[in-house]
């Protein structure tokens, strides 16, 4: 099943629940996947690599907002804001562990031949398509860091 009729079925469950959260989340994702095929013209269709990007995106301004919320001592509006995330990452690729993602990061450097800080940006080009979706971007980057430095 696609991941937007994923969301539409969940979105249908959660209005018979009375779900009212889960629905507020689930709405303004349906509306931002409606506006990337507007922007694609003339309704046409969208891919899931977009779709989950578009998650992605939306599950990252969640995990930011609460953590602007905690900085503000706003524990309420942070913990909303960590629930709707919840929401979100039921639609997003399963995380690489730590071990997973070291192994992939090890591999691509050896593959490019990296050999210090200097090739930072290379490694990270490569190993980004390899975790699409799968890791955060500022993990795999501290991770290249690391493995880099040493």
């Amino acid at each position: 099943m696609a991941t937007s009729e994923q969301i539409e079925g969940d979105l249908k469950a959660a209005m018979k629940a009375r779900d009212t959260e889960t629905v507020q989340t689930l709405r303004s994702v349906l509306a931002a996947i409606k506006n990337l095929r507007a922007e694609a013209g003339h309704g046409a269709d969208v891919t899931e690599d977009e779709i989950t990007t578009l998650v992605e995106k939306e599950a990252k301004r969640r995990q930011e907002a609460a953590e602007a919320y905690e900085q503000g001592d706003r524990p309420e509006l942070a913990e909303k804001e960590r629930r709707e995330l919840a929401i979100l990452e039921r639609y997003l690729p399963e995380q690489l562990s730590e071990d997973e993602l070291r192994a992939i990061v090890d591999e691509t450097i050896a593959e490019v031949g990296a050999s210090g800080t200097g090739d930072l940006g290379e490694v990270m080009q490569a190993v980004m398509p390899r975790v699409k979706g799968q890791a955060d971007g500022k993990q795999v980057n501290a991770m290249v860091r690391e493995r880099l430095e040493t």
